[in-house]
């Protein structure tokens, strides 16, 4: 039989975890600073090379790029505030585990299943935008065109293979392949600014409202609705802390590879923001769907040359692919291994992946696009909102997490402290919530937000009938049930407190 609940436990009970269990589910520790810093950047770039620049169609250049300020503003604070609990908390879980800390396990679930929808929905929205890209670039060089859902089946494939055959493979990928994404970005900033097809008048040739200007040309609640294509350019980066039990020295490499992943993002979203419309005119750029590709047409006007550079503009996109894919499949598995989700999900096998969270999360994006796609809509544009919508609430809920955090247990080891403090986790927070509204006043993101809904229903449903019933002690639990004092696997192991030292009574086993 299960435990009485433990102490402060809000409605949920805790079994013992069965002899074997935690070695079931085990990872290993692969990477240093540089796997790191290209595992954030991987998962962000492809940003830069589509989705962006629907935010300049409706606010205009001069909307977005204020747009693009507050948004940097956001992710700097929201990045510092994550380094801090992540390396007091060095542990997989990542937002499920701040928020399970600080606002107690309906609150874990809560923020942990916004970012699962995050980076599932975030995985298909890439899946959708490299199969055009592929597609356009066999068509052109061989005459081969493959229907969509060909390309989404092959992408999955190819990239559940990588992920699955070691975190070792994937971080050198993700690294490779950030490295060659911003070698591209370079090479078109440097024949943007000898080109002479730079024109910076063309930012502001967006046709203006009677009254406005040319730099806001439809008004200032259009930057507010600019705000979650800002965010393409730096959405993913959050998802370091997730490779906390894989890191080598997850406490001081997760803060420095986050900081310095953001400065690199910075610098590689400055070229494509200003010189990518300066080349092609921003009214042209607002509703393209290869924006940096349009670019290199426009300095390089032959068909034979814009196709080789499709092929390189894919690998920004692929190396997101393998950055979310990474993330998706890791935050699946730390909430599976405390109960929160199926047990069988955080199963990792020989190869210490966890491969039953990554096919199941690629088989859910699949079906999402096939659902969307052919019930009439655009896929990517819905799933993309989807995406947004997820990411802005695990944001708010996280810097709740941390002011909240900051007060619960002040003496708590922090190994690294946000020099932008409680203000700063304030400020994202208010940002974040910002474009939690301008989500929900925007029609375009209806779909996306009923969609969403759905599915937090229905995860609150399954989780207070089955769940809420059937945790297990694992990092995350740990450092929350015992106020900070255990939960760091890399010094303690795993199942460092048992449900007997929260609680009396018998537990059950959970194998």
């Amino acid at each position: 039989m299960t435990s009485p609940t433990p102490r402060g436990s809000n409605g949920v009970t805790y079994a013992a975890a069965a002899d074997g269990y935690f070695d079931k589910r085990g990872l290993t520790r692969s990477a240093g600073f540089w796997g790191l810093w290209g595992m954030g950047v991987a998962a962000v770039i492809s940003g830069d090379f589509s989705g962006w620049n629907f935010g300049i169609a409706g606010a205009g250049w001069g909307g977005f790029a204020i747009a693009c300020v507050v948004v940097t503003a956001m992710y700097l604070a929201m990045i510092a505030s994550i380094s801090e609990m992540s390396a007091a908390m060095p542990h997989t879980g990542g937002a499920y585990s701040f928020a399970r800390a600080a606002m107690g396990p309906w609150g874990g679930f809560v923020t942990g299943l916004a970012e699962t929808i995050e980076y599932v929905a975030t995985t298909a929205v890439v899946v959708y935008f490299s199969a055009t890209y592929a597609d356009g670039i066999t068509d052109q060089l061989f005459g081969l065109s493959m229907p969509a859902w060909i390309w989404w089946v092959v992408l999955y494939a190819v990239f559940l293979a990588v992920n699955i055959a070691g975190a070792e493979i994937s971080f050198r990928f993700a690294t490779i392949v950030a490295v060659l994404s911003l070698a591209v970005i370079a090479v078109f900033g440097v024949l943007a600014l000898f080109s002479g097809s730079l024109d910076f008048g063309s930012l502001f040739d967006i046709e203006p409202d009677p009254g406005r200007s040319t730099f806001l040309p439809h008004g200032w609640w259009q930057v507010v609705l600019a705000l979650p294509f800002a965010m393409w350019l730096f959405l993913g980066i959050e998802e370091l802390p997730l490779t906390a039990e894989e890191a080598h020295t997850p406490a001081r490499d997760i803060p420095k590879a986050g900081m310095r992943g953001m400065v690199t993002l910075i610098a590689s979203g400055a070229v494509v923001v200003v010189l990518n419309p300066a080349v092609t005119g921003s009214a042209a750029l607002g509703d393209s769907g290869e924006p940096l590709l349009d670019g290199f047409r426009a300095i390089l006007p032959n068909s034979d040359v814009a196709a080789i550079l499709s092929a390189f503009a894919l690998i920004g996109l692929l190396a997101s692919l393998q950055g979310i894919m990474y993330a998706y499949g890791r935050n699946i598995y730390s909430l599976s291994r405390a109960g929160y989700y199926p047990k069988a999900l955080s199963v990792t096998g020989t190869r210490k992946t966890p491969w039953a969270a990554l096919l199941v999360g690629a088989v859910i994006g699949f079906v999402a696009l096939l659902a969307v796609q052919f019930g009439g809509s655009a896929a990517g544009d819905i799933v993309l909102n989807i995406a947004v919508w997820g990411a802005v609430i695990a944001y708010v809920l996280q810097m709740v997490s941390f002011v909240l955090l900051r007060r619960k247990y002040p003496d708590a080891v922090r190994p690294y402290v946000s020099r932008a403090g409680v203000g700063g986790a304030v400020f994202a927070g208010v940002i974040a919530a910002l474009i939690f509204i301008g989500v929900m006043t925007n029609e375009a993101y209806r779909p996306a937000i009923v969609a969403i809904l759905v599915v937090f229903v229905l995860g609150l449903i399954g989780f207070a009938l089955l769940g809420r019933h059937r945790l297990v002690l694992s990092p995350e639990e740990e450092y929350a049930m015992t106020g900070g004092l255990h939960g760091d696997p890399q010094a303690e192991g795993y199942g460092a407190v048992g449900v007997d030292d929260l609680s009396d009574g018998r537990t059950t086993p959970q194998a």
